[in-house]
C-alpha cells in the first residue's frame, strides 16, 4: 500500500469544492492508498512538503500552478535520496503547468492518472534563492497573475487575467534596459517581455510548440520580447506570438542552462505566477530531472515513458 500526502489549496483558482475533495479522496483509497489530507493555502505548501514528505511515498498537489511551485520548492529541501515523486491534480486558473503535461482538469481523471503513472523525471528552475517549475519572468503583464484578487479569479476564472492585464497597460508595457548573459554570448537591448521557462505555456497567452520544449533535458527555453518602434514592429512580436515562430529581431527564443540577467533599475519578477521579488541582477540555473511527476501520458514530445 503506498502512503500518499495530500496537499490541498482549497482557495485555487474558482475554489476546490468539499465534493471534488471527497472524489480525490475516495479515488486513492479505492486503489489501496493510505491518505494524509493537509488542507491549507500556497504559502505554506514548502514547510508542509519538506517537512512530512520524506514520510510519504507520494505527495500530490490539487492546487494551482503557484501550489505546485511551493510544493516542489519544499521537496527540493530534501536530500534527492529522500525526495518522493510528485503528482498533481489541477484546480487553478491559468493551469500552464496541466496544459504543458496534458493533465486533465477533472479530478477524477487526474487522480487516476497519478495512481497509473510513473515516476517522471522534471528539470526543476532556481533564481536567485528561489525554485520555480515552469517559469521565471519580467515584464508586459507578469505581475497579473499574483496581482489579480483571489474573489475575481473564482468568478471570472482565466478572464479575471485578460481584465486584469488589460486594466494595468500602461503600466505593465514599457521597456527595461537589460543585458543577458549566458552560454551562447551576451544579449542587451530594450526588453518589455523576458521569460526563462521549462513549458509550452506561459499565462495561457505565449504558448510554445511541442517539439520547442524538452522538459527534461537540463536547458531552459528564453523568450525576449523587444520594445517595439514601429506598426511594423508590433506586428512581428503578435505574429510570433501567435504562430509560435519565435525567429525575427523582435521575439527572440534561446537556450540555456544559466543565464544571468542585469538591469540598470530594480525590475519585479514573478515566479510560477506568483511574485518573484525584485531584482537588479539575478542568476537563474537549471537542476536536471531534479522532480519526478506522476505521469501516465508521454509528457508532449519529451519524456520517454
Amino acid at each position: 500500500m503506498k502512503n500518499v500526502l495530500l496537499i490541498a489549496n482549497p482557495l485555487s483558482g474558482r475554489g476546490l469544492p468539499n465534493s471534488s475533495m471527497g472524489v480525490i479522496v475516495s479515488r486513492f483509497c479505492e486503489a489501496g492508498c493510505g491518505v494524509t489530507v493537509y488542507t491549507t493555502h500556497s504559502g505554506t505548501c514548502a514547510g508542509l512538503a519538506e517537512r512530512y514528505g520524506p514520510e510519504y511515498d507520494l505527495v500530490v498537489c490539487a492546487g494551482g500552478d503557484g501550489t505546485l511551485s511551493n510544493v516542489v520548492s519544499g521537496l527540493m529541501r530534501i536530500p534527492p535520496e529522500k525526495r518522493p515523486p510528485v503528482g498533481y491534480i489541477p484546480t487553478g486558473t491559468a493551469n500552464d503547468v496541466a496544459t504543458t503535461l496534458a493533465l486533465s482538469r477533472d479530478p477524477k481523471v487526474a487522480v487516476d492518472s497519478i495512481i497509473h503513472g510513473r515516476p517522471t523525471p522534471i528539470d526543476v528552475g532556481l533564481m536567485g534563492d528561489q525554485h520555480f517549475t515552469y517559469v521565471a519572468a519580467f515584464g508586459a503583464f507578469t505581475g497579473v497573475s499574483y496581482k489579480t484578487r483571489q474573489s475575481a479569479k473564482r468568478a471570472l476564472g482565466h478572464l479575471a487575467y485578460v481584465l486584469g492585464g488589460l486594466s494595468s497597460v500602461r503600466e505593465e508595457i514599457r521597456p527595461r534596459r537589460t543585458m543577458m548573459e549566458y552560454e551562447g554570448g551576451r544579449i542587451e537591448g530594450d526588453f518589455i517581455f523576458g521569460a526563462v521557462t521549462n513549458s509550452t505555456s506561459i499565462a495561457g497567452f505565449v504558448r510554445l510548440a511541442d517539439n520547442q520544449v524538452n522538459l527534461a533535458d537540463g536547458v531552459f527555453e528564453i523568450i525576449l520580447v523587444r520594445n517595439p518602434v514601429s506598426a511594423a514592429d508590433l506586428g512581428d512580436i503578435l505574429n510570433s506570438i501567435f504562430n509560435k515562430t519565435y525567429n525575427n529581431d523582435n521575439v527572440l527564443l534561446l537556450h540555456a542552462r544559466e543565464v544571468t540577467f542585469q538591469f540598470d533599475e530594480d525590475v519585479e519578477w514573478t515566479r510560477d505566477g506568483e511574485d518573484g521579488g525584485v531584482h537588479r541582477t539575478l542568476r537563474i540555473v537549471n537542476n536536471p530531472q531534479a522532480i519526478q511527476m506522476m505521469l501516465s501520458t508521454p509528457a508532449v514530445h519529451s519524456l520517454p515513458l
